[in-house]
């Protein structure tokens, strides 16, 4: 594979960006990447949801009173705004000239997972997506103070239960293991301490408020310090932890270019993350202008996500329904804002079992032949490639002056990042030695050949 295209993938969603990348050298595009505008005005579709906590009591008070086919209606509308905000979001990640910012955002998003199924706010939804967004390239201790005291953070790890004669140690358990430390790098103790310092903090007007009345006032020992702590100190200290770097490190290599990295270069990497005081910019700068060099092609097998937009990009594809991207991506088991647990999609050989390789293989000939992906799909053959799917325009970008091998050659580097014998005879006897690039039926020829390429094992991984 081109490797401008494959650090297009691992950057963004789609090769799009390779040719830029190639021209403008990875180090300046990164810099762009960085300092690309971004929409920061909340969205149309969240006019009508409630916002305010005065908004969400007055929305509450009308489902308490109304009979159960409007409430069935009230709460059936603010599904439908959770499915316009996947929508949304997705068109973000499609639009960006420098997508990197959504790709760390949806990074983000899987670390600090925080879902509409749990908290049913889709402002406070918004508002974490969008804390996420606006500190993707900062400080990492930062954006976890931030995140730890928003509303939808406090609902989804039952802060809300957390107060002075009742402690719930959800979040204080989570912030430790998930967040930031890892498994073994803290006690019971520390979890315990840590849930009586969060007592307290609850929804508030614009984030998470701690309430005197529900706070709990014990000096409490955390990591060997003794005081009355709360978030922000608790934060604080977490930092200080030997530990500390290299749970993120691990994950953002993983995030972006090895299912599994080596334990040297997540220490290297993390002891680095230590030395600029958890600043997420140096610290990717380095990692990608350092593992750019290296041959690192089929270290990573494609998310849902970047599978079926390197898909659409290569098919250029416009008229696909974002809301049905949404529902494909469900299906494929990345469902965003609803994750399946707080730990978040696994990612790795979970992203290539046998079902979702064969819903796959269904969505490249739905869309290889013109016809878009619906919400009837299923994992069955007969569905899935039935002619009642809406018609799609698609085409396929490819040198028409050359042969059947420089062809063949073209779309290797694009998609595959190995080939061997075996598969160089079955595309020449798809596009045989006396194939005519100027004849009628020669896009044809060559998306069946595509259409091949893309079944490979070798395609679905980066």
């Amino acid at each position: 594979m081109n490797k401008n295209t494959l650090w297009s993938l691992r950057l963004g969603f789609s090769g799009k960006e390779g040719k830029v990348i190639e021209q403008m050298g990875l180090s300046k595009f990164l810099e762009k990447s960085f300092n690309a505008s971004y929409d920061k005005k909340v969205p149309s579709l969240l006019d009508n949801s409630p916002k305010s906590l005065k908004e969400l009591k007055e929305r509450r008070q009308e489902i308490k009173k109304s009979d159960a086919e409007n409430v069935k209606e009230l709460l059936k509308v603010e599904i439908q705004v959770s499915q316009e905000m996947k929508a949304w979001w997705l068109q973000k990640m499609m639009a960006e000239d420098f997508p990197l910012r959504e790709k760390m955002t949806c990074f983000w998003h899987n670390h600090f997972v925080c879902t509409f199924q749990k908290v049913k706010v889709n402002h406070w939804i918004y508002q974490h997506n969008q804390i996420l967004r606006e500190n993707a390239f900062g400080n990492f201790k930062t954006l976890t103070k931030k995140i730890i005291q928003s509303n939808a953070m406090v609902r989804y790890l039952d802060n809300v239960d957390n107060r002075r004669e009742k402690i719930n140690e959800n979040l204080s358990r989570e912030l430790l293991e998930l967040f930031t430390l890892g498994i073994g790098n803290y006690s019971e103790e520390d979890i315990k301490n840590g849930a009586k310092g969060l007592a307290g903090l609850n929804i508030g007007e614009n984030q998470a408020e701690y309430r005197k009345l529900l706070e709990n006032g014990d000096t409490i020992t955390y990591f060997g310090r003794t005081g009355k702590f709360k978030a922000d100190e608790m934060i604080d200290i977490i930092f200080e932890q030997k530990a500390i770097p290299y749970l993120i490190t691990r994950k953002i290599l993983k995030w972006f270019i090895y299912d599994n990295p080596t334990e040297a270069l997540v220490t290297y990497y993390g002891d680095y993350f230590r030395e600029v005081d958890f600043e997420i910019k140096p610290l990717l700068t380095k990692i990608f202008t350092e593992e750019f060099p290296k041959d690192t092609a089929g270290s990573k097998i494609k998310d849902p996500l970047v599978y079926i937009l390197q898909l659409m990009d290569e098919l250029n594809v416009e008229q696909l329904n974002p809301k049905l991207l949404a529902f494909y991506l469900k299906q494929q088991g990345m469902d965003l804002f609803n994750q399946p647990n707080v730990k978040g999609w696994n990612g790795g050989k979970e992203w290539l079992s046998s079902q979702v390789y064969l819903q796959r293989n269904n969505v490249a000939d739905l869309l290889c032949n013109g016809r878009s992906i619906s919400r009837r799909m299923q994992t069955d053959d007969t569905q899935m490639k039935g002619n009642n799917n809406p018609l799609l325009k698609v085409s396929l970008d490819w040198t028409k002056s050359g042969n059947n091998k420089t062809i063949i050659t073209e779309l290797q580097e694009r998609l595959l990042f190995q080939t061997n014998e075996n598969l160089q005879k079955d595309w020449e006897t798809i596009l045989k030695y006396d194939f005519d690039p100027k004849t009628e039926g020669a896009d044809n020829a060559v998306m069946r050949l595509f259409n091949n390429m893309i079944k490979t094992p070798e395609f679905q991984i980066v």
